[in-house]
């Protein structure tokens, strides 16, 4: 069996601002080319664990290692190698998207073909269009397409899918596989559970800054139901949105999208 390998390595993480301790003494692996989900209630200490993974935030305490790059001494070759997505006010919004795909590269002094970058994505139909006219699913693919304009060995997504209809969702759970499996690795973080346990190879639970459980979803799954766990009612075999998508269709919807 082949041995898998960390990429990014978290040992007795802390971080406190003041007299509060968002994040306690944390570690944990990410391993390469794997989707790894953070989980956690609001508060819980995910979002600043990856700001801090990111370069964006510093640590109190710990060591955290990124492709054998260590946070304290190689922060700027950490963001070389790695793309963080942006919420989409974070764009210029008198560019077009290919003016904004070639800003990023020259950015990370990289020559990109831009409609390469963004028929991955879906959206080289919409290359001369401005991010404030596309809809919800498209400005969250753009947002990923800029995070990969270098190459990036890692992502780092923060609820990529929130406010998206269930086929703009569908849509985006495909690119963030294709992206995976073309050897990148994923991180994210997610309030739908659905939406971990789809896509992640692994998920870590995290409240209160510490981590509480690490594994597949499915042995995490498994572990509750061999511990005696039942459903108060029997659980349907299909739920609301499987009906929503069995009569609409799993087809991403542009036609009626403004220019």
């Amino acid at each position: 069996m082949k041995t898998k390998k960390a990429i990014i390595n978290v040992e007795n993480l802390v971080k406190n601002y003041g007299k509060i301790e968002a994040v306690r003494g944390i570690s944990f692996e990410v391993y390469e080319g794997e989707i790894f989900s953070l989980l956690g209630p609001n508060g819980a200490g995910k979002t600043t664990t990856l700001e801090i993974i990111e370069t964006l935030l510093p640590k109190t305490s710990g060591k955290v290692t990124v492709d054998g790059l260590t946070l304290d001494h190689d922060s700027f070759k950490i963001k070389s190698i790695i793309g963080v997505q942006l919420q989409s006010v974070g764009f210029h919004q008198y560019l077009k998207l290919k003016e904004i795909i070639n800003l990023y590269a020259a950015l990370y002094d990289v020559k990109v073909n831009p409609d390469v970058i963004l028929k991955k994505v879906d959206l080289l139909e919409k290359a001369n269009s401005y991010v404030r006219n596309l809809s919800g699913g498209q400005k969250q693919r753009f947002s990923i397409a800029t995070t990969v304009v270098h190459s990036p060995k890692i992502i780092f997504l923060d609820e990529p899918s929130t406010g998206l209809d269930p086929q703009a969702r569908r849509s985006l759970w495909g690119l963030i596989r294709e992206i995976r499996d073309q050897g990148t690795t994923v991180v994210l973080t997610t309030h739908f559970m659905d939406e971990a346990e789809i896509l992640s190879d692994r998920v870590a639970i995290i409240d209160m800054g510490k981590i509480l459980k690490i594994d597949a979803p499915d042995k995490l799954v498994d572990e509750l139901l061999d511990s005696g766990f039942t459903r108060p009612k029997e659980t349907k075999l299909a739920n609301l949105e499987d009906v929503f998508l069995r009569l609409t269709g799993k087809q991403l919807r542009t036609e009626n999208e403004k220019e």
